[in-house]
């Protein structure tokens, strides 16, 4: 029997994308060898790389003027690749909602003129700030937001009007999760390591007008352009990683694609939200219009009885339910892989473990 993993990354991955990648593990499709120990330049290897492209344009409904590249060093390291790639005027507009949206805003300011548009760091970061287009500067390279925040549990509930400047977003914690409007940015940037895969491997996908805006100093191996260019295979990439998104995406496919999957996450979000809300023991501080469908903070009347529900529930098969130091008491992050009955299960240990301690 397996364990429920409500780990904010790395998470569970779907039961059918283990057992194919299992199978293939020793012997990837009769090639006689793992994808482990593939060459990047094999025709074998090229065939997932492509089809890993296509199968995520044709899932988030990417448009023909962006393109996709599947690239190393996580999300973080796309805070310092964003305005070293977009670096036309050296000045861009930040919105700080949380960690790592402050990490992307700290990291900036070493190339530029970095602004701090808007914040609500004033409320715990229990919220997502009202933004206008008025509030952004117009000769500004770009804006940069996080569309959900893995460890405060906020998301934007529109998608920001910012004019003619670029609108650039960190969707680590919700990619594929729900449909998005991908016309609407300049870049989004993901970690696979939630929603996609194995950590290892990063998703960037840039609309083509802003290609050419590097910085001099910018590194080649960062420079989009080059990645680009080189259809993700300017040196070797994290191939496993990258096959293992492959076969994510045709899970998700075959469930009936982002449409199919939101509907679930609207299902297990309000299973979870609805009992707390309802409940006398437990509390969710985020303001409601802003809570995210993938991670959700909570807490009881106690640090003590955190402790003991965080211990008590890895007993009972529900892992990594431990809040990030930041915020405390619990968190659990229910991503596409989450199946409903792990929510249930959650939900029902919940129950006990209040009636037990009230």
């Amino acid at each position: 029997m397996r364990n429920y993993n409500f780990s904010a990354g790395p998470s569970m991955l779907p039961l059918p994308v283990l057992e194919k990648v299992q199978k293939n593990l020793l012997d990837y499709e009769g090639n006689g060898i793992s994808v482990m120990e593939m060459s990047h330049r094999s025709k074998p290897y090229q065939a997932i790389n492509d089809q890993a492209e296509a199968l995520l344009r044709e899932l988030m409904g990417v448009p023909e003027n962006y393109d996709v590249i599947f690239v190393q060093g996580g999300a973080s390291m796309q805070f310092e690749a964003v305005p070293l790639n977009l670096h036309k005027n050296g000045k861009a507009d930040y919105v700080v909602t949380g960690n790592f949206s402050g990490k992307a805003y700290k990291e900036a300011q070493k190339y530029g003129d970095m602004k701090e548009a808007a914040s609500s760091a004033d409320r715990n970061f229990t919220y997502i700030p009202a933004l206008e287009k008025g509030m952004f500067r117009t000769d500004a390279d770009y804006v940069h937001i996080c569309y959900n925040n893995t460890i405060f549990g906020t998301k934007y509930n529109a998608i920001p009007d910012t004019g003619d400047v670029p609108l650039v977003a960190d969707i680590s914690s919700c990619i594929l999760s729900e449909e998005l409007d991908v016309s609407k940015f300049g870049v989004l940037y993901a970690g696979a390591q939630k929603n996609v895969g194995p950590a290892g491997v990063t998703i960037v996908i840039v609309r083509k007008d802003l290609q050419n805006m590097a910085s001099n100093v910018c590194p080649t191996m960062m420079k989009w352009s080059t990645q680009i260019k080189e259809k993700s295979l300017y040196n070797t990439p994290p191939c496993f990683s990258t096959y293992v998104a492959m076969e994510t995406f045709r899970w998700l496919k075959g469930l009936g694609g982002v449409k199919a999957i939101e509907q679930i996450n609207r299902e297990k979000a309000a299973l979870l939200y609805d009992f707390i809300d309802n409940s006398s023991f437990y509390c969710n501080a985020v303001e409601k219009p802003f809570r995210s469908p993938m991670n959700v903070p909570f807490v009881s009347p106690s640090e003590e009885l955190d402790k003991e529900f965080v211990s008590a529930a890895q007993k009972e098969g529900l892992l990594t339910l431990k809040g990030h130091r930041l915020v405390g008491g619990m968190r659990a992050s229910i991503y596409n892989a989450m199946p409903i009955e792990g929510v249930r299960k959650l939900v029902d240990f919940m129950k006990r473990f209040e009636k037990e301690h009230k």
